[in-house]
């Protein structure tokens, strides 16, 4: 088993999955421990890196494309410190950061994992029921309903509304967008029917994030969400999903040359470890 002790999280890694666990030091985020453990099975990462820094280094996980509700939900825009995905390290650890970045890589190319998208979540997403308040109102989800409740804080228009309650089955797609210098940030639910460009201020489908401390946590809610509909690539495929298969060995080499050079480009091989692995699959041809 390849592991790192940091005081933001733990994460150990034994061949099958690389398990997250948050550290218990006050400046942990409170997104990184409400999430609690995590635990990544292999094929759902595309790769790994490590960048040396001269204060701090930054371990960070690439997973695949539609693996994690949690991404998709938040469309990227978590920033670095609720960020499950990047560990900084300290200077003393950079060895160890190296070890565990090479097991990670060695694995997924023993296991030959493609970095291509997938067509289902990989990761569970958090798990209901949850209840946030943030901005203007409290979310809440309870695997099958969404709990919309605004406080005193609301525009009149939207809060003449009422509390909503909002079924999973019409529900189309979930928007979180936290806030940014001096735009406010929301969490939204597009819903059959509904109206759409209305700010969120005025949206009674959305909460108003104004970048408070508990904001983060709405991304809880909104990966919750996500990961009970449908999947966006499957649903949009006409089919299965499923990939099909190479015609032959031959192809499904040339296939894994391919990856291999994108891990490269990528960063997430040394030239040393692309030549020798390019080399493994030339011999096989």
């Amino acid at each position: 088993m390849a592991e790192i002790i940091q005081k933001e999280a733990t994460w150990s890694f034994d061949a099958d999955a690389l398990r997250l666990t948050p550290g218990r030091d006050r400046n942990v985020s409170v997104l990184r421990r409400a999430l609690g453990e995590l635990v990544v099975p292999l094929g759902a990462l595309a790769g790994v890196s490590f960048e040396r820094g001269r204060r701090s280094g930054r371990l960070r996980l690439r997973l695949r494309d539609g693996s994690d509700p949690l991404l998709h939900a938040t469309g990227g825009r978590l920033a670095d410190p609720h960020d499950p995905y990047l560990l900084t390290v300290e200077p003393d650890r950079y060895g160890v950061a190296e070890y565990v970045a090479d097991e990670v890589r060695d694995a997924l190319l023993l296991e030959r994992v493609p970095g291509t998208p997938v067509t289902g979540y990989l990761l569970p997403g958090p798990r209901p029921p949850l209840s946030v308040s943030a901005g203007d109102g409290t979310a809440g989800f309870d695997g099958e309903r969404v709990r919309l409740e605004w406080n005193w804080k609301t525009e009149d228009v939207k809060a003449a509304a009422g509390p909503r309650t909002l079924a999973l089955a019409d529900i189309l797609a979930v928007e979180w967008q936290p806030s940014a210098g001096l735009e406010n940030g929301h969490l939204r639910f597009r819903v059959r029917g509904a109206p759409a460009g209305v700010r969120a201020r005025y949206d009674p489908h959305a909460v108003e994030l104004w970048g408070f401390r508990r904001d983060p946590l709405t991304a809880l809610v909104a990966a919750a969400v996500q990961a009970r509909l449908p999947h966006p690539a499957a649903a949009g495929s006409g089919g299965s999903g499923a990939a099909p298969e190479p015609a032959s060995d031959h192809d499904a080499l040339l296939r894994r040359l391919r990856e291999l050079g994108e891990l490269h480009r990528a960063g997430m091989l040394t030239d040393a470890e692309f030549a020798t692995a390019k080399q493994a699959v030339l011999k096989r041809m």
